[in-house]
Parts: structure tokens; C-alpha cells; sequence
């Protein structure tokens, strides 16, 4: 069974191998820790580059913001880093890539954390997901359910997701729960998503 298969696992069986990888970004280059049995452990995803080069900066007043589905931290640490006056929270029900995260974002003071442990009264002015697909249609509407509901009244989330993968479906159920989704960009197989409350 490949690295990956086990990914959205709380915990993967797959035998522990730690490596590392570059992440390489105009504005940003950085080394994370990674291992086997999370998302994307030999190099950084291609969704996960395309939002990280191509999504809009974090707004000035943004307060908190959220890498949902976090693996690594890769995304987090981008957040952190473009904007960082906001409290950042990383989320991932891996518990190997929550330790992978809390080694990789610790000393940036980004909040690491199960999904079940981030406290309700927060609500995130700012959301970036490469959302995990392969779970399965149901569980991850649930998922986005879950966690846009959490958008302030003017936030955002920004979502990638592969158009083979039903990115376009996906745009359509969210503008069926009365979301505002607005294609941001659509390249290399990729659609960039963004989704507002209304």
C-alpha cells in the first residue's frame, strides 16, 4: 500500500519514515519535515503550490484563519508568513501529521490542533483547504459543512480542487447550501475556489 493511501487515517499504519522537503515559493523557502502515511509526503502537492502561488493575500484584518486539513503544515506556514498578525490554527484528525506540524510550525506560535480541540467560539476570517477528496463525497461535504458555517459574516475560504476530482460538482453543491463561489483561477487541471457566505 503506497504512503498515501492511509492519509486521512487518525492512525496511519503504514511504518514511519521521516524525511524532508523544500517548500519553494516566490515570497518564501522553507524546509518541512515530513513522513510516510501523510498527505503528500515526498514533495509538496501540486493543488497545494497552485493555492499557495496563485490565492489572494490575507486581508489586513484578518483576525483568525484556518489551513483545514493541514498535513505538514505547509499551508499554515505560508498563512503565517504572509500575514503575521493572525492567529493561525492548523487542523488535521492524522495524528502523525499533527506531531509532523506542531515540529514544523512550533516556533512560529501557529495553533496545532485536532479538529475536536479548536474551541467553538472561534469563527475564522480566512480558511485555505487543499480538502481531502479521496475520503469520499459525503464525508467531505460534511467536513466543508462543518467548517464554513465557521466563516465570519465577510470571511473566505479558499479551496483547490482538481476538475477530474469534481471540482465543478463540488462548486455546485456549495452554491446549493447558499454559498457565494466565485472561480478564481482554473489551470494545469486545477480549479481555485473561493467561497464566501451570503
Amino acid at each position: 500500500m503506497g504512503s498515501n493511501k492511509q492519509y486521512f487515517d487518525e492512525d496511519p499504519s503504514v511504518q514511519s519514515q521521516e524525511s524532508s522537503i523544500d517548500l519553494i515559493l516566490p515570497d518564501l523557502t522553507t524546509t518541512l519535515l515530513t513522513d510516510r502515511g501523510v498527505f503528500s509526503s515526498q514533495k509538496i502537492d501540486a493543488g497545494t503550490k497552485f493555492l499557495l502561488l496563485n490565492a489572494p493575500n490575507p486581508k489586513e484584518s484578518t483576525r483568525y484563519a484556518l489551513d483545514l486539513g493541514c498535513g505538514y503544515g505547509a499551508i499554515a506556514r505560508v498563512l503565517n508568513h504572509r500575514s503575521p498578525l493572525t492567529e493561525v490554527w492548523a487542523t488535521d484528525i492524522n495524528k502523525r501529521a499533527l506531531s509532523l506540524a506542531k515540529e514544523n510550525l512550533g516556533n512560529f506560535g501557529i495553533n496545532v490542533s485536532h479538529p475536536d480541540s479548536i474551541p467553538d467560539d472561534i469563527s475564522f476570517d480566512l480558511i485555505w483547504s487543499n480538502p481531502p477528496i479521496r475520503i469520499g463525497k459525503k464525508p467531505l461535504q460534511n467536513l466543508l459543512e462543518k467548517w464554513l458555517k465557521r466563516l465570519t459574516l465577510k470571511g473566505e475560504a479558499i479551496l483547490v480542487v482538481q476538475k477530474h476530482l469534481g471540482a465543478d460538482s463540488l462548486a455546485s453543491w456549495l452554491a446549493g447550501k447558499n454559498y457565494g463561489v466565485e472561480r478564481l483561477m482554473s489551470k494545469s487541471g486545477y480549479r481555485l475556489l473561493k467561497v464566501i457566505r451570503k
